[in-house]
């Protein structure tokens, strides 16, 4: 009896509540509002280290970050991965401290450390209670300044690397990225995503000492922090501890020449049900002045839920579940790609409605609603992108690797909002070029060959 009346308690607030919501208007969304970076201290030392620190937030914890200018494109093509290992083996231990010793002192106040190794940067970084934060950077200089390399565990790190290789090789997304990189850029480390197993199994950890030896010192690096701290003791910190260490050589710079012209790449998997669609070519980088209606276009066409791909392919069509569309950015370098994974036999009506979506954009513009739309959510994103201690690393560091001014940041709502239907349908017509995209497919050649011949030549 209690249970019946509790149902029918239940059920009938709930009718109540769906008509209160169903006469009740929801509240229109508040106008977004442009970024105030805080404030910031900067200095350098004079081995060349830079440093950023940024009090923000109410949280008493406090994230550290030392970006060093090192990564991928440092590799050569017989050390794919090697900045990877490195790094890994960059937590082993140090001089002075086991692996142990360094993930119990991080626990001890309050946190972690982690390591990882990017295109253009390896990140060193780590996040405390505010309290300990000048021994969270002791100890990250240690890490950084004195890896001990052990080659004890060398075999079991590159075992490591070994399996997650076999992993990405049996996934049609990795496979068709590592395509893609291959056409995009030939001959140049963005081109080169995985290792080959020869080339794992040949690391020797002098290897590894020579590529930290090489690539990693103070005139590469950039400590960031933010969070709650005591300034002063964060400063005088990173000069102890930081000052001796030797400047190094100069950071790389290595711009690739990304090539772009129509052609289709299949990687054949018999049987699939799937294909997977990468489609995509060079688009302008974060230093263009171009970039910010770009990421706008992007938004509108493909990169988000209500873009217009997604909206046909997906909602209308059903060819696929999560399709979705990026600009992906590198130093001085970018390009736009579109994701799907359609069923096998309407690959070919995927592409068709991918490129019929490209054209109605380059020849016609939005309409300032589905614009205002787009905008709405993109202004959404950058204030989420910028509520933690890591997301303002994040974007000052994003703002040193491409040498762009704060008003990037600052202005970044009002140049979102700033973008005109004609210009989104002149970014479309300029640089998502459908004569140029290169098309890569995963999936059985048998079924889809015949599907796809009229996209373009399929190169072997």
């Amino acid at each position: 009896m209690r249970c019946s009346r509790l149902f029918i308690s239940l059920a009938l607030a709930l009718l109540a509540v769906q008509a209160f919501s169903q006469s009740q208007m929801p509240p229109e969304g508040g106008k977004p509002k442009d970024f105030v970076l805080p404030a910031k201290t900067t200095f350098a030392l004079d081995n060349g280290l830079a440093v950023t620190l940024v009090n923000y937030g109410s949280i008493p914890k406090v994230t550290v970050n030392v970006v060093i200018r090192s990564g991928n494109i440092n590799e050569s093509a017989q050390q794919v991965w090697l900045a990877d290992l490195t790094g890994t083996l960059m937590k082993e231990g140090t001089t002075g401290r086991s692996a142990q010793e360094i993930a119990r002192e991080a626990a001890r106040m309050g946190g972690s450390i982690s390591i990882s190794a990017g295109e253009d940067r390896t990140f060193v970084q780590g996040e405390v209670l505010s309290e300990f934060g000048a021994d969270l950077v002791s100890l990250l200089s240690d890490v950084v300044r004195n890896p001990r390399f052990p080659e004890s565990e060398l075999a079991r790190l590159k075992n490591d690397l070994l399996r997650q290789l076999s992993i990405a090789r049996s996934s049609p997304q990795s496979l068709a990225e590592e395509q893609f990189r291959k056409a995009l850029y030939p001959d140049h480390p963005y081109g080169r995503i995985f290792p080959t197993e020869e080339i794992i199994k040949a690391f020797q950890i002098g290897d590894v000492r020579n590529f930290y030896g090489q690539n990693v010192g103070a005139a590469r690096t950039h400590i960031y922090v933010a969070g709650r701290f005591d300034r002063g003791k964060i400063e005088d910190a990173i000069r102890k501890t930081f000052t001796g260490w030797r400047k190094g050589s100069e950071t790389l710079v290595n711009i690739p020449k990304p090539v772009s012209h129509r052609a289709t790449h299949l990687i054949d998997r018999p049987g699939a049900p799937q294909s997977t669609i990468y489609l995509g070519l060079s688009v302008p980088d974060p230093s263009q002045p171009e970039y910010r209606a770009l990421l706008v276009t992007n938004a509108l066409l493909g990169g988000s839920f209500a873009s217009r791909i997604t909206m046909n392919i997906r909602e209308n069509k059903g060819y696929t579940y999560s399709p979705y569309a990026t600009v992906s950015p590198r130093y001085r370098d970018a390009y736009w790609l579109q994701v799907a994974d359609v069923t096998t036999e309407v690959t070919g009506a995927s592409l068709k409605e991918i490129f019929y979506e490209i054209e109605r954009l380059r020849t016609k513009p939005p309409s300032a609603d589905e614009l205002k739309g787009i905008q709405n959510y993109l202004a959404g994103v950058f204030v989420l992108q910028n509520s933690s201690p890591a997301g303002i690393i994040g974007q000052l560091s994003f703002l040193d690797l491409h040498g762009l001014p704060e008003s990037y940041l600052k202005d970044a709502v009002k140049n979102i909002y700033a973008v005109t239907p004609e210009q989104v349908q002149k970014i479309t017509d300029s640089y998502i070029r459908a004569k140029d995209v290169t098309i890569i497919i995963v999936g059985d050649r048998k079924k889809i060959e015949q599907q796809v011949m009229p996209f373009g030549r399929i190169e072997e």
